[in-house]
């Protein structure tokens, strides 16, 4: 139960930052924002991984580097979404 609350607060602040970053926030509500960071923590850890660096995750408990990860994750997702809504990356 923890780590989903965890998972939560994480992808929320992490969503959050992203859509700051991108330019995106006045479009996202709270909840697009959570489901972002969660997914984009997701991918993260996919590309990472793919790339041969296994780094710490969200489950493992709190760390900068697993922020990081989830944060180039949700990135990258908005970037795809915008793209896909725009045709063109902001």
């Amino acid at each position: 139960m923890i780590n989903f609350i965890v998972w939560l607060i994480l992808g929320a602040f992490v969503g959050w930052v992203a859509s700051m970053i991108m330019k995106t926030d006045a479009q996202q509500g709270t909840l697009m924002n959570i489901i972002v960071g969660i997914v984009g923590a997701f991918l993260g850890g996919a590309i990472f991984n793919a790339l041969g660096y296994a780094g710490p995750n969200i489950n493992e408990g709190f760390s900068i580097p697993a922020v990081l990860v989830s944060l180039v994750g949700a990135l990258i997702l908005l970037a795809i979404i915008n793209l896909v809504r725009r045709g063109a990356v902001r």
